[in-house]
């Protein structure tokens, strides 16, 4: 009986996890299926299109810092609900939003309660999860996958025709079951000590090498996912397979979730592989090139690579903190990665879309990706991923 009730609490609390994953990407990928349809309603340049899916991930960085001090101050639980309800109610109301600066108000709103989210799960689940934190780790990150997919794969297909179309309906829709969790989150019992926040250390390391290596491999590994979501219709578009945008999008967002499937299989054996985080970085690089260069079913099935390797990239990233580090520190070690990768992954498409702006196409924004891309390979070519790992 007592073996029957923990193993239905383990699987309770990863059910939980898997859930508040979901909502720390689908809120900010479903930007970039509905882009089109309130740029034509609010009126506004690509430059103004691509912030709106890549405001979010600017503020996932800005907010990483004071989540750290929140995390320290109140607990990661705490922090994660009043995040989780932060994020749900600015979603809510960007459905209402009467003009475009409205809109990305309410949109940096929402990522600030994601940035929250962000550093307070890997902080959370050391407590949640233990003697299985990876698996942990890997099945909340798989939420975020599939957040994602859903998000940007399903909502062409899916949910606009169940709302007459109105992008408007579509995020209120979208955004409601997030509500209905964040109750439930106080539900799984805290495991081991806590240490006094009065002796806890609130704020990153900056003299930590191996949180600046991740936030590099991070910010060219987000960079690359988020602008090529962002741009994904312009590129389409100049290459004549407009037609195409939600099966691609559908495409290049369902290889994350196969991404973290195979992650939470063999989490283990794949950060053992050597230069686990400039490999995929190679990968990103090979498939921008190619992208310039491709049509027809060989760009779709480039831009299925590189959404794949920025998966295996993100889950080997965000399992770290808690491999590596105690609860206590591994929620600022994430929440200083999360600010040096997400401000880069913010600035870097940003500059893409001025690039695609000034230039008017969308090949020299994929330029623009392609160097940072570049530069980030040998920053992160001795970055470990598995010299301290451990359950």
């Amino acid at each position: 009986m007592l073996a029957t009730r923990s193993y239905l609490a383990r699987a309770g609390v990863l059910i939980l996890l898997w859930l508040t994953g979901v909502y720390m990407r689908a809120p900010i990928m479903i930007a970039a299926p509905l882009g089109e349809r309130i740029r034509a309603e609010l009126g506004f340049a690509q430059t103004a299109l691509g912030t709106l899916t890549t405001l979010p991930v600017f503020m996932l960085g800005l907010g990483a810092l004071p989540a750290a001090w929140l995390i320290g101050r109140f607990g990661a639980r705490a922090t994660l609900v009043a995040a989780l309800l932060l994020t749900a109610v600015a979603s809510l109301l960007r459905g209402v939003a009467p003009n475009l600066g409205a809109l990305l108000a309410l949109t940096a709103l929402m990522g600030l309660g994601i940035a929250a989210m962000q550093p307070a799960l890997p902080a959370l689940v050391g407590r949640w999860c233990p003697g299985f934190v990876a698996l942990g780790s890997t099945v909340y990150i798989n939420g975020m996958m599939l957040g994602e997919f859903i998000g940007a794969g399903l909502t062409l297909p899916v949910l606009l025709p169940a709302v007459d179309d109105s992008w408007r309906t579509a995020l209120l829709v979208f955004t409601v079951p997030a509500l209905l969790l964040a109750p439930w989150l106080f539900g799984p019992r805290l495991q081991g000590e806590r240490t006094p926040p009065h002796k806890l250390r609130k704020m990153p390391d900056w003299r930590d090498r191996h949180m600046w290596q991740y936030g590099a491999a991070l910010g060219a590994s987000a960079a690359t996912f988020f602008g090529l979501n962002a741009y994904m219709g312009s590129l389409l578009a100049r290459r004549g397979m407009a037609d195409a945008l939600d099966t691609t999008l559908f495409c290049f967002n369902l290889a994350q979730i196969g991404a973290s499937v195979v992650m939470m299989i063999a989490a283990r054996r794949v950060l053992r592989m050597p230069r686990l985080l400039a490999l995929m970085i190679v990968i990103h690089v090979v498939g921008i090139a190619g992208l310039l260069l491709a049509t027809g079913g060989v760009l779709i099935g480039i831009a299925v690579m590189v959404s794949a390797a920025s998966a295996f990239q993100l889950v080997a990233l965000t399992t770290l903190p808690a491999l590596v580090r105690t609860p206590d520190s591994a929620g600022r070690l994430a929440a200083g990665m999360f600010a040096i990768g997400y401000v880069l992954a913010f600035l870097v498409p940003l500059g893409a879309g001025a690039a695609t702006d000034v230039s008017g196409t969308i090949d020299a924004g994929l330029v623009v990706l392609l160097a940072f891309n570049l530069v980030c390979m040998p920053l992160v070519w001795h970055a470990p991923t598995h010299d301290s790992t451990h359950d």
